[in-house]
């Protein structure tokens, strides 16, 4: 049974504000910047082969299900290690382990650029996915940092940093066309395609040096002279597992989008990759920079009620995003009595429109992916990197089984809109637990007003 999500304790709440009134401020914002930007560009390795697997597909000769396993490779090693490196930042601090992370990511953004074969690119593709853990690193290493009653926002800000999903999707069509197939200085570097990891791999030794530098080097680590056992204890309760389900729909399924659409534009509508990939900024650009937003808004009216919004704004765009092409057939008696007539009218989503419910869409995850974290340090105070690393895992777990899942599907089906379907299902079996949950803390609230549905004045 999902145990009820009753307001935390006067005493977790001081648990929870206690190492924020003595850490030093002036820390926060360099490690909220320097985290952020960091995120920004390892999101940016995670999700590269959303528009390099384009010019990869037509290079290597990948079919749809290879294209598939291709692009969800890299987010699966990004989300099996969420949860161990989450407990690691409690355990050692955020500056070490994200340096550490960060420099060891530009070894697979460099063997990317020089893959000769399909198994050497799936096995790159999976080392360089590591950057996805980045996040786990981020949330727990913030939240020490910030008192509770900032704590939405300042995940949020650092949480943006999805945003670097997009950044593949506006400078590397851009880049695969500038540098030279053949490559610069004679080949050293990496032409075309290959040479957006190549960039990748230089940024990230820049970016783990800077974090080494800049950041405290005092650090706080709530988890030291903690067991094993004690930091996983919390993992027990429902409530985790249900905040993980939630964070598939505004996060995996963000992941999953995020490098699905290109191919979805070009396929469906046959656009350009660089159009493409413009397009699906749009739904990238909502879904990661309003999650500030989404923080702000969790700190004001509670993370239960916005994510009601998050879930019901999102259901409505997808009905539309899953109706297939095709004709609407009336069967009108009288004319087919007289003719055998009938009366058909045809639908089409045009790009412009499905852009439109894509940004829906992207606005409801953004927002959503904030109030989630809300949750955690809420309820969780002393164990954000254990939860935070397990609803991330999860959450991302998610990104990496829905491509293979939309492959699958379209082969089965031949209709290309049981992306949305999929999408849509899932989202409507959380908003039921939400709701599921939302009664029974009412009914445990008020016992006294059950089958009471008429009040007296």
């Amino acid at each position: 049974m999902d145990s009820i999500d009753a307001i935390p304790a006067p005493a977790a709440c001081a648990v929870a504000e206690a190492p924020a009134k003595t850490v030093a401020k002036a820390g926060q914002k360099t490690i909220l910047t320097l985290s952020t930007l960091a995120f920004t560009l390892m999101f940016a390795v995670w999700l590269m082969f959303g528009v390099l697997g384009i010019p990869i597909r037509k290079e290597f000769g990948l079919t749809e299900v290879q294209f598939g396993w291709l692009t969800a490779i890299a987010i699966l090693n990004g989300s099996i290690w969420r949860l161990t490196f989450g407990l690691w930042t409690d355990r050692f601090g955020g500056r070490k382990v994200l340096t550490v992370l960060v420099a060891l990511t530009a070894i697979p953004s460099f063997l990317v650029a020089y893959a000769s074969s399909l198994s050497q690119l799936m096995i790159y593709a999976f080392l360089v996915g590591m950057a996805g853990n980045a996040f786990s690193i981020g949330i727990a290493w913030n939240s020490v940092w910030f008192p509770r009653h900032q704590q939405g926002f300042a995940l949020g800000v650092f949480g943006a940093g999805n945003v670097g999903a997009s950044v593949t999707k506006f400078i590397g069509p851009a880049l695969i066309t500038l540098v030279p197939a053949a490559g610069l200085l004679g080949g050293q570097i990496p032409g075309g395609w290959r040479f957006v990891p190549f960039l990748y791999g230089i940024l990230c030794i820049v970016m783990a040096a800077a974090i080494w530098t800049l950041c405290p080097a005092q650090d706080h680590t709530p988890g030291a002279g903690r067991s094993l056992r004690e930091l996983l204890r919390p993992l027990k309760q429902m409530r985790v597992w249900r905040f993980s389900l939630y964070y598939v729909v505004v996060f995996g399924a963000y992941v999953a989008l995020s490098v699905w659409l290109p191919k979805y534009y070009v396929d469906v509508f046959k656009m350009p990759l660089q159009q493409a990939a413009l397009l699906t900024a749009l739904f990238i650009f909502p879904a990661s920079l309003l999650r500030p937003l989404g923080g702000w808004l969790a700190d004001k009216f509670g993370a239960r009620r916005i994510m009601y919004w998050v879930f019901g704004s999102m259901l409505v765009a997808l009905i539309g995003l899953s109706a297939p092409n095709g004709h609407i057939v009336l069967y009108v008696p009288e004319k087919i009595a007289a003719g055998g007539q009938m009366e058909t009218m045809r639908f089409v989503m045009g790009p412009w429109l499905f852009t439109f419910l894509v940004f829906i869409v992207g606005c409801g995850m953004g927002i959503g992916k904030a109030a989630v974290y809300k949750y955690i340090p809420e309820y969780f105070p002393k164990d954000v990197g254990a939860v935070g690393g397990l609803v991330g895992l999860l959450g991302a777990l998610g990104g990496f089984f829905l491509p293979p899942l939309f492959a699958y599907a379209m082969q089965a089906t031949g209709i290309p809109q049981t992306t949305f379907i999929i999408l849509f299902l899932v989202t409507a079996v959380s908003l039921l637990w939400l709701h599921f949950v939302v009664q029974r803390l009412l009914r445990e609230a008020t016992p006294h007003l059950q089958n009471r549905f008429e009040m007296a004045k």
